[in-house]
C-alpha cells in the first residue's frame, strides 16, 4: 500500500488493472461513509456493468474491496483519503 488517494463526493478511482472501479459516495450519516464498487465485463455483443453500494463505520480504518486492502486515513462528508 503506497498509493495515496484522495477523492471527492463522485469522484472515481480504478483499483489496479483487472479489479474494480470505486466511487466515494459521501457519508449517508455523521458515522456511516459509503464507496461505490462499479464492476465492468466484455460480453460478445458489449458491456455489461453492475454497481453497489458498500456501507462503513467512520471509525473504520481498514477496508477491502475486489480483494484490495485499503487504509482509510481520513473521511469527510466531501472527500476521503485512502491509502492503497
Amino acid at each position: 500500500m503506497d498509493n495515496s488517494v484522495v477523492l471527492s463526493v463522485g469522484d472515481s478511482f480504478h483499483l489496479r488493472r483487472g479489479k474494480d472501479r470505486i466511487t466515494y459516495a459521501g457519508m449517508s450519516s455523521e458515522d456511516v461513509f459509503s464507496i461505490v464498487q462499479r464492476k465492468r465485463e466484455a460480453l460478445p455483443y458489449g458491456w455489461s456493468g453492475q454497481a453497489w453500494n458498500l456501507f462503513f463505520p467512520r471509525s473504520q480504518t481498514a477496508i477491502r474491496i475486489d480483494g484490495i486492502n485499503i487504509m482509510v486515513e481520513n473521511v469527510t462528508k466531501e472527500e476521503i483519503r485512502l491509502r492503497v
